[in-house]
Order: C-alpha cells, then structure tokens, then sequence
C-alpha cells in the first residue's frame, strides 16, 4: 500500500495532517506514531478488524497482547469492567506517562486486543502528538511498537520507515522518542500487584505507592512451555538485530578480555563508553555504566546500528538489574534469546 509520512514536531504544527491521520485511524487504517517511549503501531482498538491487520502488518503472533491508548482517564470505564483502588493511586502518580495497567476487560474490548484474555492493557501516554491522535480519531488506539515483529523497537520515525514502508497507511514523524524503551506493564487483577514488563516507571518507584509489588518471573527467565502470555513483550523472542547476541555478565576488565579473546571477522561489541578503549573488536556503545537512563534511551538505535554495521556475532555487556537498568537487561536477554554467559 501507499504509506504517507506525516512530519508533525508538535500539536501546534500541520494541524491539517494530524487530522488526516486521526481520520486514517477513525476509518480503520493503521498509523505509526510517536510516543514518549517508542513509536506504536495504532489502529481502532474497538475494531477487530483494524486491529487484525497491526498483526498482519508487524508478522506478530495473534496470541501477543496489545496495549489500548487512552487520552484521557474517562475513556477508561470503557474499557475496563473493575477499576480498583490501586489503579486509581498509580493513575494519580504515574499517568499520564510510561506505565500500563493491566485490568479486567469489558465486552467491548476486542479478544483480538486481549490475545484471547480476559484483561486488558491500558496505558494514558504523555506525548501530546499521541494523545491528539486518539483525541481527534475518538477512539482508544491499540499500538504495540511499529516495527516488525521480533526486531528491535522503533525510537524515531526513520526505524519505522525501515520496517514498515509499504505495510501501513501512514507515518507521524514527530521526532525522537525520550525514554526509549516500552512502558512499564503492572497486572492489577493477581492478589499482590506484578510487573509482567519493566520500563522506564521502576518497580522500586512502584513499591513506594503501593508497598508490595511482585515482578514476574518471565521478567527475566524464559516462559513455560504453554504459558500465555498476559503482557507484550513476555512470551517471544524480541528487540533483536538480525547478528547472534550473546549477554556477557561480568565485570569490566573480564568483559573485555572475553570478548578481544574472539575477535574475529563479524564479532562486534555493544558494550559501555568505559569499556570502549580497551575493546580490539568493533564496538557499538549504548551508553555509561552507571546512567541506565541513557542505556534505554540508545539500546534499541544501538541494536539497529549493529546490523547497518554488518556484525554477525554480538557480545552485549550486561547492564545493572535494578530501576532502569532491570528494563534494559528485560531487553537484552531477549535479544539474546536467554543466552547468557557469566563471566
């Protein structure tokens, strides 16, 4: 299909363009779009066949979840048949902004939308081209990230173009996204809340307004055989460039001689800015050691850029596994596929 680009660097900007695509989206389309974490992939989140075709159009598996956007907190009873008390705190604290709540589902959300479940995930985004789309389509907006299914996540509208050109009916360039990784995703329908998916809201964040909180084992092991996915991003192989990555765990001096060990043609490093002097093998860097924020904001870049570079063999320096850090290793275990040496 013809894929229009629309350059929208703010609400204020090409009002008309911001219209035609939300009249795309309102008619049954698919739109690429900035959100402060990445670029979604939106649709009509009422219309089962609209939000059809985003798995057709990404090659994602029908039972992976999608997350409906909202622009404003009374959309919500829409969508979800109990809104419990928790809900209403971490609304007040984190929306809108990075995190998407997990909650029973009412009729009207598509099982399309849901995998076949009886939640759903809803998040309120802070970028105001996003909440201008919804706003002006009249609908919640079904998005996962728009890129093709298991590569890594688009964070400017040129990733999107990458991947989607000729799949989708338009794409709103509206500039870098700041974050940098997916939403934070909570299920708020178990006894104790639990974290299906780290992202930019922490869990310790999360614990200081509802004390006890879980983080789901799928965060960092691979799922059981047969279990069903309740959140994107819990279930596949995901966010990986098409080289083998393989997650180093260790300190820096042994991540370093690990990998000069192997040098050879194709064997790239993604490592950190400390690392790089002493690296004998083509590097990719994603950030300092000790500034997770800016790990998660050039991971999925630095993922891209290793295939622009040809690398066929990939060893990715483990990052911390706390606050930010614990989102940008979910990441990268992905990437890797749970291949991970400890060193």
């Amino acid at each position: 299909m013809e894929t229009k680009i629309f350059k929208i660097a703010s609400i204020f900007e090409n009002p008309d363009e911001l219209q035609q695509a939300a009249d795309i989206l309102a008619r049954g389309g698919l739109v690429a779009f900035p959100t402060e974490t990445v670029y979604g992939l939106g649709a009509n989140g009422l219309n089962e066949d609209a939000v059809h075709a985003i798995y057709q159009a990404k090659g994602r598996p029908s039972d992976n979840p999608l997350i409906l956007h909202i622009c404003d907190t009374e959309m919500l009873p829409q969508l979800a048949r109990e809104i419990p008390e928790v809900a209403v705190r971490l609304a007040l604290e984190f929306w809108p902004g990075p995190l998407t709540m997990v909650l029973p589902k009412t009729s009207r959300v598509p099982d399309a939308v849901s995998g076949g479940l009886d939640t759903v995930a809803i998040r309120f985004p802070s970028n105001l081209i996003a909440r201008e789309l919804i706003r002006r389509s009249g609908k919640p907006i079904a998005a996962p990230s728009a890129n093709l299914s298991g590569s890594p996540s688009p964070t400017t509208a040129q990733h999107c173009i990458d991947d989607l050109m000729g799949r989708v009916d338009a794409i709103v360039d509206g500039g870098s996204c700041g974050v940098g990784l997916e939403s934070t995703v909570i299920s708020l329908v178990r006894q104790i809340p639990t974290v299906l998916r780290p992202g930019g809201v922490t869990v310790e964040q999360l614990r200081e307004v509802l004390g006890e909180v879980r983080v789901d084992p799928a965060v960092t092991h691979p799922m059981a055989e047969g279990q069903k996915a309740a959140s994107p991003g819990m279930k596949y192989k995901h966010y990986a460039p098409k080289a083998k990555v393989v997650l180093i765990d260790g300190q820096q001096e042994a991540f370093v001689r690990y990998v000069n060990e192997r040098k050879e043609n194709g064997v790239f490093a993604l490592c950190f800015s400390e690392d790089v002097p002493a690296l004998k093998v083509p590097v990719v860097c994603y950030g300092g050691k000790e500034h997770p924020e800016e790990q998660a904001h050039a991971l999925f870049d630095a993922l891209r850029r290793l295939d622009e570079l040809g690398a066929a063999l990939v060893f990715a320096h483990c990052p911390a596994k706390d606050g930010v850090g614990l989102a940008v290793y979910n990441r990268l275990l992905r990437a890797a596929a749970f291949d991970v040496v400890k060193i």
